[in-house]
């Protein structure tokens, strides 16, 4: 049987007050092409379908259109939420579409959702785990001691009735150590998110969401897909994909990647004013550095003549010695809680920055409201 796994859309996520949503629908129609022509039974997407809880209706209608092209083509899906997501948005109908091929996780009852499958091999079950908090599964699980992320996914995949004698597929949205992470994910206050990759080691193959950079984490069965597009600065150097898995006999399982190509890629240039107008026009969006002495003010004008999409503009010469963001375009939603409130923190008091008892008492705050969560 063979699956193609994909994780992180992030639909309606927006860079620099610019909607994505047209690069996410361009990359969205070559994943669908990718799944016909190489012949997969089935699409796993493993969490953060969308940016935000309460996505907007175009960022809706993208997903489901999507979804839609794959039933349309006989492919069954597999849809978990992530961190980003609300569950109850994502599970939405999962009763009414289980008819269409499409399985979707619904609410969290304390045990990971099973669907077998069968092939020339015999029963292959995919299970699916949506992204867990403790508090989650305190609730569900209260005879359990749970305190960290481990615990809980450790409690709930104990639920799971796993037949190793069968093939064993998981869909999981968290955070695996070891892996190498970007700017762009959410991570637990206090690293507290981790769980280790042998929590897993009764499934034979694992597809991850969470992480952006598509990685194998301690084994090759073990792997996060990556989003399917560049979603910071800190993404530059990834190179995007979907994972196609070929799962044959138990213990036989051949796991490559397929390029993607974006509309607009996210890349970084620099040089001297003077050689970045004289490359090539390009609509990619860019972070664009200039190591002029003595830049003229109007340069970050002049360079949009050649660069229309540029998100950010820096100097960096002997005067400035360091990276100067002139255009200051990080966005609110790409910064961490700590971050905004350091912002606000120093707005409020002349530039001061908070002190450690103050960081100290939001992280209490913030791990109490997680908790409740």
């Amino acid at each position: 049987m063979r699956f193609l796994h994909i994780a992180d859309l992030h639909l309606g996520k927006q860079m620099n007050d610019l909607s994505l949503l047209p690069d996410q629908a361009y990359v969205l129609d070559q994943i669908a092409s990718i799944a016909q022509s190489e012949q997969a039974d089935a699409v796993l997407i493993a969490g953060d379908v969308y940016q935000r809880s309460s996505p907007q209706a175009e960022a809706m209608a993208l997903f489901d259109g999507f979804v839609s092209r794959l039933a349309g083509l006989g492919k069954k899906v597999f849809v978990i939420s992530g961190n980003h997501d609300s569950a109850l948005r994502v599970s939405y109908f999962a009763a009414l579409i289980r008819a269409a091929g499409v399985y979707v996780t619904e609410a969290f009852d304390g045990a990971p959702q099973r669907v077998t499958l069968q092939d020339a091999f015999g029963e292959l079950v995919v299970w699916m785990l949506p992204f867990l908090r403790p508090s989650q599964v305190k609730r569900k699980l209260p005879e359990e001691k749970i305190v960290t992320y481990q615990d809980a996914v450790e409690a709930v995949l104990r639920q799971a009735p796993v037949d190793a004698g069968k093939r064993n597929i998981l869909l999981c949205h968290q955070f695996i150590t070891g892996c190498e992470t970007s700017d762009s994910e959410e991570r637990a206050v206090g690293g507290l998110d981790n769980i280790d990759a042998k929590v897993f080691d009764a499934f034979d193959y694992v597809a991850l969401g969470h992480i952006h950079k598509p990685q194998r984490v301690h084994r090759d069965t073990l792997r996060y897909a990556g989003s399917p597009l560049k979603y910071s600065f800190s993404e530059v150097h990834h190179n995007k994909s979907v994972t196609i898995v070929d799962v044959l006999e138990k213990g036989d399982i051949a796991v490559r990647a397929v390029p993607l190509y974006p509309l607009h890629d996210v890349r970084q240039v620099e040089g001297m004013l003077d050689e970045l107008m004289s490359m090539p026009y390009s609509e990619d969006y860019l972070w664009v550095t200039v190591h002029d002495e003595l830049p003229p003010p109007d340069a970050p004008v002049t360079l949009r003549v050649n660069y229309p999409n540029m998100m950010k503009f820096s100097i960096v010469n002997s005067r400035t010695k360091q990276d100067v963001d002139v255009l200051a375009a990080q966005r609110m939603e790409d910064k961490t809680i700590p971050e905004l409130f350091g912002d606000f923190y120093r707005l409020q008091n002349n530039d001061q920055a908070p002190s450690q008892a103050h960081q100290k008492v939001l992280m209490k705050v913030l791990k109490e409201l997680e908790e409740r969560a």
